[in-house]
């Protein structure tokens, strides 16, 4: 038996005592990782990353994004809107227009994006070349 109440159930998480989550309190860690989650998906950062020079109309942030399927692309505006992160501007025009950019919310974290962006740019070769030694044992 235990002489401790259990620490994997969500009611009785324990806040950390050192490092990054220690400031955290535990009530807002299932939050926060949710948070992490969304703006450190890789089309998440993306989309933040391309729209740091200004607003964009859906089909040029899809030219910008190499890869991105029209169901995803749709998917994390809208997640990103929803968080506060982008705004989403449509015009009454013939045709319609829709412009998607950075809030203010977002300010901070384009910088951070784009740097993680460039860092793993940065180390492609050395990366996959660590993938390819590892596959090979």
């Amino acid at each position: 038996m235990h002489d401790s109440p259990a620490t994997d159930s969500p009611a009785t998480e324990m806040a950390a005592t050192a490092g990054p989550c220690a400031g955290i309190p535990a009530e807002h860690m299932d939050f926060v990782r949710q948070v992490l989650d969304r703006v450190g998906d890789k089309w998440s950062m993306l989309i933040i990353a391309v729209l740091e020079g200004g607003p964009m109309r859906y089909t040029d942030l899809q030219r910008h994004i190499p890869g991105i399927s029209q169901r995803m692309l749709t998917h994390t505006l809208r997640q990103l809107t929803q968080d506060g992160l982008i705004t989403r501007t449509a015009y009454a025009e013939v045709p319609p227009r829709v412009e998607y950019a950075l809030t203010p919310l977002a300010a901070g974290l384009h910088e951070i994006v784009r740097q993680l962006i460039g860092w793993a740019a940065g180390h492609h070769d050395e990366i996959r070349a660590n993938r390819t030694r590892a596959t090979r044992r």
